[in-house]
């Protein structure tokens, strides 16, 4: 009996081991720093969990008040992505911006500046980058998520990423294994398919993911989606044969292997996250990824229950499960040996997000001096990963260089006539994103520049759409930066 009770207790703590959970709060709340004592190895902060760096190195030093090894995780891609800057947009550019530079020693360097300043604030788990080919424009979730459309400039640029990333002491997370570029369904809503055959997986997809392996990626994140070429019958998340077979047997990856948020609804609303998470773990998942939309003990313990359950069963083998955990504290163990590299010396580490916004511009045509603009933001509704709490645009920033300056938001059937009535006689600044996947937007855009030639249009977005306006500026991403980046060129400065 007492050999069963240790059993036991070893189970429960394995299956607290490979859950990254998140909860609700700027503090950890009780019901969190129990479980972190109990063996919970990992916590994963959303936007709703940060307010300044301050606050959340008093929140990571608090859980580590429990246990020092904790991981805590963050999905910060920077660009659109931010967690650490959720209420003013990032000081860095993303992926896309990254890419259409095209030098893999600023993405490092970049990679490296926002590792340090999670590393300051106690994040040593990074859920990114994203090395997916972003193969299909109207993808409606990677975007400027990714480097761009192009497999081997994705491959050097997420490598250059990982180490950068790792060089500050913080744990790259490559995500969405085995690509999720080529899709046009948000696995947030429903499950997406890719239909390419074998030999295109692994010209395309795979390529990244292998350079992250090179570069030495800590982390792999599993996609919610169905490759039949790979598993005709489960996503990746829950597939022992794109797991297993693929990742760790073919591609030779020894790290940890998160999956994606249990809680999206392509895993949720299909299998259940309890299911959904034993399914995982028994398919060579290290780590439950839950918490961007469920963040509470009940889910926690839920999850716990399942895994322990599908052990006593017999469904879930014991040693996959200890394994899994073992691999978590492998790497909680990793943070806290590793040695970040200097901070480098001068300005550029603090300026270099809008040092690679500015290089990442792409103009056509010119534009006459603008006094006071008006700023018209034509906004789509942002993506579950992007998020709508993050403020994005132009306007701010032209406003700061050039007082006076006007703005007004147009969402979905605005019309040029909208926005003509209340600039009056201003230059229009139209400031849209991924106006291709938008035709609402389009037709609103051809009437503005039909009726006023002297607009300026700004694509924050994939940049798609033929170029037009007086001033017609690609930024390749929406974060404030990117922003800065563009109204200073407005501006004429």
């Amino acid at each position: 009996m007492t050999v069963l009770a240790h059993r036991t207790d070893t189970v429960t703590r394995d299956a607290l081991a490979v859950l990254q959970p998140g909860f609700e709060g700027t503090t950890a709340p009780a019901w969190l720093l129990r479980r972190v004592a109990e063996g919970l190895t990992a916590v994963g902060l959303f936007g709703r969990n940060i307010t300044s760096p301050e606050q959340l190195a008093a929140l990571t030093a608090q859980l580590r008040g429990e246990r020092e090894d904790v991981l805590v995780a963050i999905d910060e891609e920077g660009g659109d992505v931010t967690r650490l800057e959720v209420g003013g947009g990032s000081s860095f550019p993303g992926n896309l911006a990254l890419g259409a530079v095209d030098d893999t020693g600023l993405t490092r360097d970049v990679a490296r500046e926002l590792g340090r300043r999670l590393a300051e604030c106690g994040v040593n788990l990074n859920w990114a980058p994203s090395a997916d080919v972003n193969s299909n424009p109207d993808n409606p979730v990677i975007g400027v998520r990714s480097f761009g459309a192009d497999t081997h400039l994705a491959a050097r640029h997420t490598a250059a990423y990982v180490e950068g990333l790792q060089a500050a002491g913080v744990a790259a997370c490559t995500k969405h294994f085995p690509g999720h570029g080529d899709t046009n369904v948000d696995s947030h809503h429903a499950l997406p398919r890719i239909d390419v055959d074998l030999d295109t997986l692994q010209a395309r997809e795979l390529i990244p993911f292998k350079a992250a392996i090179e570069a030495g990626t800590k982390a792999v994140m599993s996609a919610h989606i169905l490759v039949p070429a790979l598993d005709p019958a489960r996503p990746a998340t829950l597939s022992p044969q794109i797991l297993t077979g693929l990742l760790r047997k073919e591609l030779g990856y020894e790290g940890l292997i998160v999956t994606d948020g249990m809680e999206m609804h392509a895993i949720a609303g299909t299998y259940g996250i309890e299911r959904g998470s034993v399914l995982a773990i028994a398919a060579g998942a290290d780590a439950i990824c839950v918490g961007g939309g469920l963040a509470d003990e009940a889910t926690v313990l839920r999850l716990r229950d399942a895994l322990v359950a599908a052990v006593r069963a017999g469904t879930l083998p014991q040693e996959r499960l200890a394994e899994a955990a073992a691999r978590v504290r492998a790497l909680a163990a990793w943070t806290r040996g590793s040695r970040p590299d200097a901070r480098p010396e001068g300005s550029r580490a603090s300026g270099i997000g809008l040092e690679a916004a500015r290089r990442a511009l792409v103009s056509t045509g010119a534009a006459a001096p603008v006094a006071a603009p008006y700023v018209a933001t034509l906004a789509p509704v942002a993506n579950i990963a992007v998020g709508d709490e993050t403020p994005w645009g132009v306007a701010g920033e032209l406003a700061a260089l050039l007082p006076g300056t006007e703005a007004g938001r147009y969402p979905q059937g605005s019309s040029a006539a909208d926005i003509l009535a209340a600039a009056g006689d201003r230059t229009v600044v139209a400031v849209v994103r991924d106006e291709h996947r938008h035709p609402w937007m389009a037709a609103a855009l051809d009437a503005l520049v039909a009726a006023r030639p002297d607009t300026v249009v700004v694509e924050m977005g994939l940049p798609r759409a033929e170029p037009r306006g007086a001033l017609h500026i690609a930024t390749h991403g929406a974060s404030r930066v990117c922003g800065r980046a563009a109204a200073e060129l407005i501006a004429g400065l």
